[in-house]
């Protein structure tokens, strides 16, 4: 193994305001692995939310920079399991690294990943289009700006049953919810019959990421289907999210990249909850793991290449709310020049 890496601030098109605050560009680590004269290619985006930025991405690489290139590769999940172990606190690096080694595998094998796993695209879902929170007249504009099938709508705001209201007098699409852990259990009891009203479609992660007893009750009463996000981070999260959730939001990035999110997925079939694939906003290169993905769950949240001004591959496209995606194998996207 060789790596290579650079760092990226992702500029977003409009400001990106989630109940937690306010952020103008998205910092990301790209990673290079190549094995054999193959390259691959991953992607971890820095959440302050997580702690984790990209300088210490940055140092964990170069700490352990030998370590990451001497190890005899055969397949992912091997070397996934080695990452683990390797940088057991940053599953952000072990992802983006996850990722390179699902590429290079792809290539091997000259299949991009979801036939690999002998799924079709076809059977993906749309993915939805974030509106962040803003003043009411620029959601509105943003929703024209781009007329799309599903709208995530963030909230977490005093108005947002008004909010909610105004925006369906706009649009006939179909509606999600992301709250962001930002209400109590009283508020959530409010809010979710309206919700139901107006036709949305699920809420994530109403609470506190560590209000589980709010989120019994509250799972118990909902009208609406609860995706767990800030509450179900790993692996680990996902048997306390039973009877609490009706489904989870993986996360790529979060979780530790595509080894670990097809167990997750396996494991949430078992339990019959719902599954959503979710972004943070990466740029096509993780976005295309997620796509790669989609074929095996029930929603999809991959819209993070729309939202930047700039994008740093090419391979992926969407058309009316479903993204299309190269033959080429593994992930099936090629790095912008000055991604690496």
């Amino acid at each position: 193994m060789k790596i290579r890496y650079r760092t990226h601030q992702l500029k977003f098109s409009h400001p990106f305001t989630i109940s937690k605050g306010t952020k103008t560009h998205q910092p990301v680590l790209i990673v290079e692995l190549e094995f054999n004269g193959i390259r691959g290619f991953g992607e971890a985006p820095a959440i302050a939310y997580y702690n984790i930025p990209v300088e210490k991405m940055v140092e964990d690489i170069e700490s352990k920079k030998s370590f990451i290139e001497k190890f005899a590769f055969t397949d992912p999940e091997r070397y996934w399991h080695y990452l683990h172990h390797l940088f057991p606190n940053n599953p952000f690096l072990v992802c983006a690294l996850d990722m390179a080694c699902w590429d290079i595998y792809g290539k091997l094998l000259s299949k991009p990943l979801f036939r690999i796993w002998n799924t079709r695209l076809a059977d993906a879902p749309l993915t939805d289009y974030t509106i962040g929170i803003d003043s009411i007249p620029n959601m509105i504009e943003k929703i024209k700006e781009k007329p799309w099938p599903v709208y995530k709508i963030k909230l977490g705001t005093k108005d947002d049953l008004t909010i909610m209201n105004t925006l369906k007098q706009h649009t006939d699409a179909l509606f999600r919810v992301d709250a962001n852990a930002a209400w109590n259990l009283q508020d959530a009891m409010k809010i979710l019959p309206g919700l139901k009203e107006l036709g949305v479609e699920l809420v994530e992660q109403p609470l506190a990421k560590d209000d589980w007893e709010g989120m019994k009750i509250l799972h118990a009463q909902s009208p609406l289907p609860l995706i767990a996000d800030e509450s179900c981070v790993g692996e680990g999260d996902l048997d306390k999210c039973l009877n609490h959730f009706h489904g989870i939001n993986i996360k790529l990035t979060k979780c530790g990249g595509i080894t670990p999110a097809i167990r997750m997925i396996r494991k949430a079939r078992q339990y019959e909850m719902k599954i959503m694939l979710g972004c943070m906003n990466e740029s096509s290169i993780g976005t295309a793991a997620m796509v790669q993905l989609s074929p095996q769950v029930d929603f999809l949240d991959a819209d993070g290449p729309l939202l930047l001004e700039e994008d740093l591959a090419t391979g992926i496209s969407y058309e009316k709310g479903r993204i299309l995606v190269s033959e080429n194998p593994g992930l099936g996207v090629v790095p912008a020049e000055g991604a690496i």
